[in-house]
């Protein structure tokens, strides 16, 4: 391939460049290079670019692709430098237009919110006043009237810290470079190290004039200070010293003279007068700013007050949990950070939509009285365009019993004064209920969220293949961006604007953990919500909390139209009662359909040897085998795969090979499906929300929720006229709820274990192996939870998951925080610090044959190779850091000389921990990933294939299908039961 490089670097970048250019390419200008180069050769300029880049380095690189068409493939450092396009600019200036003299020329004693010159004051005025009817048309309930009035009072109270006349210098000069941080903070060091931004400065005043706070509770006075603060997400700082309110307040002292400090306390006490005077003139009621009547006349007090009260006291925490709250404290812990949720997102958003304004039209919607019409799109439709696909959806399957009891059951939803839940075994038709308590209460839009993408994905297929052919149905998650059909890409503008939008729960949670999306919590409160799955969240560290926060907020809107349902076929009473507050006559139970008959088969067997093992063994007639983790399948598949007809699918593939196993796995066991697999292994990916079904199941055994999950994929179509066996394979530590094993340890591990246990036993105790019906187990399911057994066992289960999490809170990896630095456009997926799902990395590895698993034959290839733009998408993986850091003093030895553009290259190897801190920094970025294992032209660099670590981890492939990712030491179990079988 033909590119061309152009070069807009200044100072010492400039040479650093031309070095690397010039040893790839030919210069044939004086910033400009050419060459013909391969894939291979072009990732290695870019990442060596990447290597020696700095503020000051600029440089685009374009595919030639004919005499007519050339293709920007990236841009490395300043993006800024280049259009979209990539193209150079040639004329600028610096003078004011004359178009732009009348509005942009800075008056000497006005104060401004940001470089659009908007008057501070009506800036101020008109985001409370906003913020207030936000949170009105999202809520649309009179018993929140003070919690609105406290979004007035925030948004008329939060940029008081502009005051600051470093700001007010700052923004005169209008020296913001990035449009999307206008008016937030001063773009220059000492802000962020050693001065208070200006949310941080608000919350001082607040806290300074705490006492002058006219018509607020303690609550109130909480949940005020709490919005203003946080309005802005946390920066990174190398010290602590911000922390506590009274230490920035002595940073600030310091930093301004005592003339000028007093005269940000005087200036704050006449920016509330012409506040007040604008709010006067714009609506004729009283309100509580009005009501604001600070004093200055005795500051002395004021600041005694101020020590003896904040001194040693910490900033608003971003969520407010103890490891000491029971269940009802807890409750009331949801609540009250579900309602900064939703606060500080209507702040957020409309302090977004006022700094779009420029002054001159800021200041005649207030004149006017027309700040209302930059909201006007929040008023729902009269005429919803999903209506007609929902009754089209309603009539679509003739009038039978079936059908009529749904209707009935969605009905019975629709009527509930609370959050419903809609409780069903699998296959009784819950996503039509769903639809259908959508139409009836006349949905404009739906979101639908759910636990996991292979969730989503069986949802989004049923729906555009069944219900809602003809609507706008959006699939959104971080790998998928579809609309209507696979492969049919959203447009970016189009994101979360579909009927119904299919997604993942850490999509939302985005709306109430960062700052940058904040404002997506507003259409959320306004869509009807369909909670898929939603047990799946219970035993998982942090989702439990946030989770209930989330339905806490659904909560605030009135009574008959919560705008939610939550739909399970186990749906853990426990959980409903203790932590989501939700009554029993909320939970609505929809009868089996099918026929069928059951029966459990219990199998104890031994982990540490195959001869009696269930998941080694051979199976035929379309099977399921569904084990805990991924490994047991992998294992069990590369064992038998010679011997059966089976497929594999788990977790642990890269994106390309999840999808096209999915749409095998769906395509052969869908009901009239293809039956081109006889036997399915799986980890618990397929256990909920794909419609399925096998004739025969094998089980790990597992918690009450993901047992009758899997079951609901045995006979899931009532087709069988002989009893369907579930073989149940327990071990004895799990029998005893000892952590002994990987089986228990892995339930353990899930806070699930002692559940498991006593339900083993409540199974023994009711069933037996006798055939039962589906309904009757999932009554037995219901009477565990109310039996004295269940209760204490799910009871212990649960306080340690909520304790996890509130731990987890603590460290604050739930807070929203920034890295102050340059944002560029194209700037690739890369992992957050504070991941909710734990701690991640991107990873690469090698190949491994396992045709024959005795004889793996290690390949000179790698899983995956990276795009050449930047525009591509990675096909990658990610791995948990805890699972990888043995491998990482390996990588640390070997990676700076089989990579020397990787940053780690030049760190001493004395160093190793250095080395490893910065291969694990930078693998939150896909251009550098851990190597968990080494081709063997990369192990020749290091001293071949020798070096090949026995640990290392590969992407397994057979000549069937992909394997994923898997650590070589564990395939030793299957060669050392081999080894025994031979020398018997």
């Amino acid at each position: 391939m033909m590119v061309t490089f152009i070069s807009q670097c200044e100072k010492k970048a400039l040479n650093r460049t031309r070095r690397v250019l010039d040893a790839y390419a030919n210069r044939i200008g004086d910033n400009v290079w050419q060459t013909i180069i391969t894939e291979e050769g072009l990732l290695m300029v870019k990442k060596l670019l990447r290597r020696t880049a700095s503020k000051n380095t600029a440089v685009s690189c374009h595919w030639i692709r004919s005499r007519s068409r050339s293709d920007l493939l990236w841009v490395v450092g300043n993006r800024n430098r280049f259009n979209e396009m990539g193209y150079v600019p040639v004329n600028w200036t610096m003078k004011d237009l004359i178009t732009d003299v009348m509005t942009m020329k800075a008056k000497e004693n006005e104060l401004y919110a940001n470089t659009q010159l908007q008057p501070l004051a009506e800036h101020l005025f008109a985001v409370g006043w906003l913020a207030e009817e936000i949170f009105k048309r999202t809520v649309k309930n009179d018993e929140y009237q003070k919690l609105s009035q406290i979004a007035f009072l925030a948004g008329c109270l939060h940029d008081l810290g502009k005051l600051d006349p470093y700001f007010q210098e700052w923004v005169r000069k209008g020296k913001q470079k990035n449009p999307e941080d206008d008016g937030q903070h001063i773009d220059v060091k000492f802000t962020f190290d050693k001065h208070p931004r200006h949310n941080e400065i608000s919350a001082i005043l607040l806290a300074i004039f705490d006492s002058e706070l006219q018509g607020l509770n303690l609550r109130q006075k909480e949940a005020l200070i709490h919005t203003i603060y946080w309005h802005h997400a946390k920066p990174f700082r190398k010290t602590d010293d911000f922390e506590e309110v009274f230490k920035a307040y002595e940073y600030l002292r310091k930093n301004l003279d005592s003339s000028a400090f007093q005269k940000l306390i005087v200036g704050t006490k006449e920016l509330l007068k012409e506040i007040q005077r604008v709010a006067d003139q714009y609506q004729n009621r009283e309100s509580l700013i009005t009501r604001q009547n600070w004093s200055v006349d005795a500051l002395e007090d004021l600041f005694e007050q101020f020590e003896y009260h904040y001194k040693g006291k910490t900033f608003a925490e971003f969520k407010s949990y103890s490891l000491t709250d029971d269940f009802d404290r807890l409750r009331n812990n949801i609540q009250k950070n579900a309602h900064n949720n939703l606060l500080r997102s209507c702040l957020i958003s409309a302090d977004r939509l006022i700094s779009q304004q420029t002054a001159e039209n800021l200041v005649s919607l207030i004149a006017e009285g027309r700040l209302d019409t930059l909201i006007e799109d929040m008023v729902e439709d009269d005429v919803s365009l999903l209506m007609p696909h929902l009754e089209s959806a309603s009539t679509k399957f003739p009038l039978s019993d079936r059908t009529k009891t749904q209707n009935k059951m969605a009905e019975v939803l629709s009527q509930k004064r609370d959050i419903p839940v809609l409780a069903g075994p699998a296959g009784c038709g819950k996503t039509r209920i769903a639809l259908e308590w959508a139409r009836l209460q006349k949905a404009s839009q739906i979101i639908w969220v759910c636990p996991r993408v292979q969730v989503c994905q069986g949802i989004f297929q049923e729906l555009i293949e069944t219900y809602l052919p003809d609507a706008d149905v959006e699939i959104f998650t971080g790998e998928f961006k579809y609309t209507n059909e696979w492969g049919n890409e959203t447009p970016e503008e189009d994101y979360f604007s579909g009927d119904v939008i299919v997604t993942t729960i850490d999509q939302i949670f985005g709306s109430i953990v960062s700052h940058t999306r904040v404002d997506s919590l507003i259409p959320f409160m306004q869509a009807h919500v369909v909670f898929d799955e939603f047990h799946e969240y219970i035993p998982m560290d942090i989702f439990n909390i946030l989770f209930a926060e989330l339905i806490a907020n659904k909560n605030m809107h009135e009574n008959y139209q919560k705008k939610a349902l939550l739909v399970s076929a186990t749906p853990h009473y426990f959980y409903l009662k203790e932590i989501l507050g939700v009554h029993p006559e909320d939970v609505v139970e929809m009868a089996s359909f099918n026929p069928s008959q059951y029966q459990l088969q219990f199998v104890e067997y031994d982990e540490k040897s195959l001869d009696n093992n269930p998941f080694f063994q051979s199976y035929e007639n379309n099977t399921f085998v569904i084990s805990n983790t991924a490994l047991t399948a992998q294992l069990g598949f590369i064992y038998q795969k010679d011997q059966e007809n089976s497929i594999l699918f788990h977790s642990k593939y890269k994106k390309s090979d999840k999808r096209i196993l999915f749409d095998e796995v769906y395509n052969s066991f869908k009901k009239d499906g293809t039956h081109k697999y006889a036997v399915l292994r799986s980890g618990p990916i397929v256990q909920a929300s794909l419609n399925i079904s096998a004739d025969a199941m094998l089980t790990e055994m597992t918690s009450p929720e993901n047992m009758l999950q899997r079951l609901g994929r045995l006979d899931r179509f009532g087709q069988n006229k002989d009893p369907n066996i579930l073989t149940i394979a327990v071990t004895e530590a799990v029998k005893n709820g000892k952590s002994l094993g990987t089986s228990a340890y892995f339930l353990n591990q899930l806070n699930s274990l002692q559940t498991t246990k006593h339900w083993y036993d409540f199974l023994q105790e009711k069933i037996g192996e006798r055939t039962f019906l589906l309904t009757e187990l999932y009554q037995i399911y219901k009477d565990f939870y109310h039996s004295e057994l269940g209760f204490r066992a799910t009871q212990e289960d649960l306080e340690r998951a909520i304790k996890q999490s509130i731990t987890l809170i603590g460290k604050k990896v739930a807070e929203p925080s920034v890295v102050v630095k340059n944002k560029t456009k194209d700037q690739k997926v890369r992992i957050s610090k504070n991941s909710l799902r734990g701690d991640s990395r991107f990873v690469q590895l090698a190949l491994l044959d396992l045709d024959d698993y005795q004889h793996p034959i290690f390949m000179n290839a790698y899983a995956y190779e990276p795009p050449l733009d930047d525009m591509s998408e990675y096909d990658n993986l990610t791995e948990s850091l805890a699972a990888v850091r043995d491998l990482l003093p390996f990588i640390a030895q070997k990676q700076g000389i089989i990579d020397p553009s990787h940053p780690m290259k030049g760190i001493p190897a004395k160093k190793i921990k250095l080395r490893e801190q910065v291969l694990e920094g930078y693998a939150r970025d896909p251009d550098y990933p851990l190597y968990l294992s080494y081709h063997i032209d990369d192990l020749d660099k290091v001293g071949g294939v020798g070096q090949r670590n026995e640990h290392a981890i590969y992407y397994a492939i057979c000549s069937q299908q992909a394997i994923g990712m898997i650590a070589y030491d564990k395939l030793q179990l299957l060669n050392h039961s081999q080894g025994e079988d031979n020398h018997e």
